[in-house]
């Protein structure tokens, strides 16, 4: 096993293991105080000193022949342990006059540990491929739902641990519905699923979910973020860009279960493949989703080299989970990656024949930059049946398209994009895997070397991001950084397990999502107990179920949704909600078609967020405030904060009192007493059935409002949004219960996922 726990501990990051592992113990250590100095990177480097390979660790001291940094099975002679747990300023490490963090007296025990038992080195986790670990045996056996409980109840069980019970179904439900589906479920669901008693009810409702249209939708929501999707160009003028097709097609992908390898191969290099067909080449405008500038007097060069950055910068973040932009500029200071390297990768992507600047802000011919394919009337009736053109107009879009000249890559010294160094040819970094010279020296080569079954990194990140989006956070929490610096998995056996499961199984993404769901590891009710918020606060154990709050887009669909606003149109051009007005006017250049804020009206008004128009010099500011990405770059793991404007948000926005509105309206409507009614908004927001003690506080608070309410003040509340208000309706009557509707979507729960 990668890493072994013994005992129960109150502290399970303060552990001391039987035996000490120089990846999972000591290089965190070494990375975090000493790699700064004594690391990867030459240039930084002090004393002649190198700690990140054995060969040089072991080596005497450069100015003490007779002294070495490390002796094996002997810390007192060990100058790194003498070093590091002296109290002498004038020797210790790392230096008192540095702003780097002296090691802890535990790390110090780990070191000395690690020493007397032979201070191995092994190569960095993330660099081995993974392999198929056995499924562990654990005592509880009734316990286990599939392979992952097994990991997960495993390690329980060391540390004294026991899990949840299961989540009660309602809560189950809609945690399952959003998770699939980034929606609530309907009452009708909601009733159907607590009446089957059968073995398969929860199995039957996964299923259902998984073959929703609204499942696309929802897994494209991360990708988004990965591919640095978004309605505008960005830089100062931030001019309109016609890249929604390339949207609908990875929400056609998903729903198609396309295998993430294929997933994957057609973005990087659709355009290369032989035979290429329009939906392949689509495909590849997620290396065009970069900004661009439409800006006159810029330098040509120097933004056609950003634009190569970037993408080389996403591919290592979003693909290879690695903090490959830091060789950008100077070998990297912490992972094994060279500046050569770098500019090896760079070079797959050096040949797109694109100019760093084509035009500057003008009509529907700057909406999509060179290269480009334009999608026809009968491409959508036929390959492209799945792009929601919505007129006969032109529509283009941006893709990859290499020049027919090759262009020479050279290391760009300091990172400048005018200052050459050597010439570099295409390559990959060798920590990782080396590229094979039987590979095509393109982005299809660099795609076939990305999954070869030796490459260590493509299955884990992927199935670690996607393990993220169901437990809140990665089984490696620094999900875009899996190097010498990120951390470490908290089950390693597990996410190698996962991930050659994955490949075993041709890369279906669709299978993987149903092990993760279908496991009692994530049924477990999300309560947690005083002992294990004590021993652990962050369930790395995993022994309660994920709890968070919504992604910015999901507040939003849960409000339409459970009003009975939401239009479930499919894909589709982009469309510009309610928004405070005055913003886009204060930021830009007022040049273009984004110049001005163009409100949408009718259907379009309740789409989706995840089709709200993305500007990137003004990103939604509903999103923001929910801590959506504005898209400038490549995310692979968004923020999650808690602020008074969020509140402030939910208690104002247009779009949250026009639901509450729309759905009292309805209420009023069906026949029945306003017991009832309140109950049933209940149920459609929080999903779940009220209490007696929350249901007799909502209908008093309806019955309070009722006497409060006068015509006039009645008229103040219900003006708002532009869904026609019904006129055979009471006014103040209606005004009451929206009150209390929009009282309950400003629940914590209406928002929140457990």
């Amino acid at each position: 096993m990668l890493q072994a726990c013994n005992h129960a501990s109150s502290n399970i990051d303060e552990q001391m293991p039987d035996t000490v592992s120089y990846n999972f113990n000591i290089r965190p250590i070494l990375s975090d105080k000493c790699y700064k100095c004594h690391g990867p990177d030459a240039s930084k480097r002090q004393a002649g000193l190198r700690l990140d390979e054995p060969v040089a660790a072991f080596k005497a001291l450069k100015d003490d022949p007779n002294a070495h940094v490390l002796v094996p099975g002997s810390p007192e002679m060990s100058e790194l342990f003498r070093r590091v747990s002296t109290s002498d300023t004038s020797e210790m490490m790392p230096p008192a006059n540095s702003n780097l963090k002296r090691l802890t007296p535990h790390e110090v025990d780990l070191v000395k540990k690690w020493i007397k038992q032979g201070a191995k080195f092994e190569k960095h986790w993330a660099f081995v491929p993974p392999k198929l670990w056995p499924v562990p045996e654990v005592k509880d056996k009734a316990w286990p739902k599939n392979e992952i409980d097994h990991f997960i109840l495993h390690k329980q069980e060391q540390y004294g641990i026991t899990p949840n019970p299961e989540a009660d179904k309602e809560r189950l439900l809609k945690r399952l519905s959003f998770d699939l589906t980034g929606l609530p479920p309907t009452i009708e669901m909601m009733d159907r699923f607590l009446a089957d008693k059968s073995a398969n009810a929860y199995k039957n409702v996964v299923d259902e979910l998984l073959k929703s249209p609204a499942y696309g939708e929802k897994m494209t929501l991360h990708w988004l973020d990965v591919a640095r999707y978004a309605d505008s160009h960005g830089y100062q003028d931030d001019n309109y860009r016609t890249q929604w097709p390339w949207r609908d097609w990875v929400i056609h992908a998903f729903n198609e279960n396309l295998p993430y390898n294929k997933f994957v191969t057609w973005q990087l290099a659709g355009d290369l493949m032989p035979g290429a067909t329009k939906e392949q080449l689509l495909a590849t405008g997620f290396n065009r989703n970069h900004k661009i500038t439409e800006e006159g007097g810029v330098i040509n060069e120097e933004y056609r080299v950003a634009y190569v950055t970037d993408r080389t910068n996403t591919f290592g973040k979003a693909l290879l989970g690695c903090t490959i932009e830091c060789a950008h500029c100077h070998d990297h200071k912490y992972d094994p990656f060279s500046q050569k390297e770098y500019y090896q990768l760079f070079s797959f992507f050096n040949q797109v024949k694109e100019p760093g600047i084509q035009s500057t802000v003008g009509g529907p011919e700057t909406y999509a930059k060179r290269p480009l394919m334009q999608i026809s009337n009968s491409d959508v009736k036929s390959i492209l049946k799945f792009v929601n053109k919505q007129d006969t107009g032109k529509l283009i879009v941006s893709v990859m398209g290499d020049s027919e000249v090759y262009r020479k890559t050279y290391v760009l010294k300091r990172g400048n994009y005018d200052t050459h160094g050597d010439e570099v040819l295409p390559g990959t970094p060798k920590a990782i895997l080396p590229f094979d010279n039987s590979y095509p020296k393109n982005r299809l080569g660099l795609a076939e070397w990305l999954f070869n079954r030796k490459n260590p990194l493509a299955a884990r990140v992927f199935v670690n991001q996607t393990w993220q989006e169901f437990f809140g956070k990665g089984i490696v929490k620094s999900s875009g950084d899996f190097g010498m610096q990120g951390d470490l998995p908290s089950h390693p056996e597990l996410l190698d397990w996962l991930s050659v499961d994955f490949m075993n199984h041709g890369w279906d993404i669709k299978r993987l999502v149903k092990q993760l769901v279908m496991s009692a590891t994530y049924r477990q009710s999300a309560v947690i107990s005083a002992d294990k918020l004590k021993t652990d606060p962050d369930n790395t154990l995993l022994s309660r179920g994920p709890r968070s709050r919504l992604p910015a887009e999901f507040v939003r669909d849960m409000v339409l949704a459970s009003s009975g606003l939401l239009t479930k149109t499919i894909g589709g051009p982009s469309v510009n909600p309610y928004q405070p007005p005055g913003l886009w006017e204060n930021a830009t250049s007022g040049r273009g078609l984004l110049a001005n804020y163009k409100q949408v009206h009718g259907p379009n008004l309740y789409r989706r967020g995840m089709y709200t128009l993305i500007k990137r010099t003004v990103p939604p500011v509903e999103m923001a405030i929910f801590d959506a990405s504005n898209r400038d770059q490549c995310e692979v793991k968004r923020l999650r904060t808690n602020t008074p404007l969020q509140a402030l948000l939910m208690e104002n926005d247009p779009t949250v009192l026009e639901a509450a509105r729309v759905l009292a309206a309805k209420l009023l409507q069906d026949n029945s007493n306003s017991n009832a009614k309140i109950y049933k908004a209940f149920r459609l927001i929080i999903c779940r059935k009220p209490n007696q003690k929350e249901l007799a506080i909502l209908t008093g608070y309806y019955n309070d409002e009722l006497r409060a309410m006068d015509k006039r003040t009645a008229a103040k509340v219900l003006n708002v949004g532009e869904y026609p208000v019904p006129d055979n309706l009471n006014k103040v009557t209606l005004a009451a219960m929206m009150q209390v509707v929009d009282t309950i979507y400003n629940m914590e729960e209406a928002i929140t996922k457990t």
